[in-house]
């Protein structure tokens, strides 16, 4: 079977055969001089692979959101959907990396959260995350992402009650609008369009006597194009509303003593220099004005770079950017055909006469010895079509078919692992990953590995055999709360 996977999907990606898919929006796809075909994509992060104080800053902003709803969530969250849902968050970066497109591994969707939805909703939908934040991984540092959707009491206005024949308006006059022209103007429209060709022509003329606009348009024809803008229609028609659209009035302050008035926008404003920096950045954030303000015009005000981005959209330089850029896009690929990647994983536990094989590379028959009979990690199943090693090979754990695909897909357990206390799960510390048999798993349910080696992070250590009498299992039982087992095994070790 053939996918066919176009520009901006949402698609898994796959860079190691143990490790959760990677998962990346496509931007680009270009072939290669090999005739291979590599995909530019956006990257998306993980809880998993941002640090700790990290994931402590997106809680809190996820506990403002939803302090801040107007319907907060009635329902009570259990652990388990708490534990699940922390999977389906991601977190959005300006990062962009190639990979190649045989990597993909199949689609999924990723939706930016706003505060009308219930996020328990995503569970119900596979293949599915959201994300409200975005990760800057060379700073390390998480920002709101400012693409959100502004629906809600913050962003829109109360409307007040339309007032009655003859009720007083008991608003603050000072605080409305202001009127700039009245539409039942004693003139009529060619009176108006006289008065706008004489502004245009007193423009022209105040550009011929102003030495640096002269400099910047030489030719009579550019200072008269830069005078027909809208900065000189805006103070035409102001100045005309200004002295009652009294044209004598009017036309006496278009020229007066000192000489014609000059009105400049932003256009005329910038240098050719800022100009460049303008389109550098633009073509780098988008249209992420505080960005291009802070990185390339810091001496810019926002308003400036907003209406100076307007301006730019009616020009020449704007419409051959376009025109170049779509055809750049012609030239490249739209979408690319994959084939349905079918190669068992290494990670698969084969049978050899009936019995467990190897896992993770641990030798023949090491698993039937250490754990043939073990449970999945995460459902505690006993039984599946295909089991999977999973974590550091001296733990000898296994996953079964579709907690492998969920591990895969979403970076952790179906369910918290066992024998670990809450605070064990969600903030281990250094210390306790320092000692021996620490625990299998990170604070994000992830194994205990080196990002470039499938073995453990820790050294292999004997096995042991940790005899307990009755009245110490009893203990335990009466005391599951108190006790956390793993950190007395681990006492027991030492002692």
């Amino acid at each position: 079977m053939i996918c066919v996977f176009p520009v901006a999907d949402y698609v898994f990606f796959e860079n190691s055969s143990s490790n959760p898919y990677l998962i990346r929006r496509i931007e680009e796809l270009n072939k290669t001089a090999s005739g291979n075909v590599e995909a530019k994509v956006v990257c998306f992060y993980r809880r998993r692979d941002i640090s700790h104080s990290l994931i402590q800053l997106a809680d809190k902003h996820a506990k403002e959101l939803e302090e801040e709803k107007e319907n907060p969530t009635e329902t009570e969250l259990t652990e388990k959907q708490k534990h699940q849902l922390r999977h389906r968050e991601l977190f959005l970066s300006r990062q962009y990396e190639s990979l190649p497109a045989t990597h993909i591994r199949g689609k999924c969707s990723v939706a930016l959260l706003n505060e009308t939805e219930a996020v328990l909703s995503y569970l119900d939908k596979e293949d599915t995350f959201f994300y409200s934040l975005v990760y800057d991984p060379t700073q390390k540092t998480l920002l709101a992402d400012k693409g959100e959707i502004r629906v809600g009491p913050r962003f829109q206005a109360d409307v007040p009650e339309m007032l009655q024949e003859g009720e007083a308006d008991e608003r603050d006059q000072a605080k409305l609008e202001e009127k700039l022209w009245d539409p039942e103007c004693p003139l009529t429209n060619k009176q108006i369009d006289q008065f706008l060709v004489v502004a245009r022509a007193v423009g022209t003329f105040a550009r011929a006597l102003d030495c640096s606009s002269s400099v910047r348009q030489p030719s009579l024809h550019m200072s008269a194009a830069a005078a027909s803008r809208d900065i000189t229609l805006f103070h035409a028609m102001d100045t005309l509303h200004r002295h009652n659209y009294d044209l004598s009035s009017a036309l006496s302050v278009l020229v007066p003593a000192g000489g014609p008035v000059l009105c400049r926008d932003e256009m005329e404003e910038w240098s050719a220099s800022e100009a460049a920096m303008f389109e550098e950045a633009l073509e780098k954030y988008g249209k992420d004005f505080n960005d291009i303000r802070q990185d390339f015009l810091p001496w810019k005000s926002l308003t400036s770079i907003i209406e100076y981005y307007y301006m730019w959209k009616t020009t020449d330089r704007y419409v051959q950017q376009k025109r170049l850029k779509a055809a750049e896009a012609e030239s490249k690929l739209k979408q690319v055909y994959i084939p349905t990647y079918n190669k068992p994983n290494p990670n698969q536990i084969s049978m050899t006469n009936g019995k467990m094989a190897t896992v993770n590379g641990a030798g023949p028959g090491a698993y039937h010895a250490a754990g043939g009979g073990r449970a999945c990690e995460s459902c505690y199943t006993m039984q599946s079509a295909q089991w999977y090693s999973w974590g550091p090979p001296n733990m000898q754990c296994r996953l079964c078919v579709s907690c492998w695909m969920y591990w895969k897909k979403y970076g952790g357990l179906k369910m918290p692992s066992r024998a670990e206390g809450p605070e064990e799960r969600t903030s281990p510390t250094p210390e306790s990953r320092s000692r021996g048999h620490a625990p299998r798993q990170s604070n994000h349910m992830v194994p205990m590995r080196n990002s470039n080696s499938p073995k453990s992070s820790m050294k292999t250590k004997q096995a042991f055999l940790l005899q307990a009498t009755r009245l110490t299992k009893l203990a335990r039982h009466m005391c599951r709360d108190i006790i956390r087992l793993r950190r007395a095994s681990s006492l027991c070790c030492y002692d």
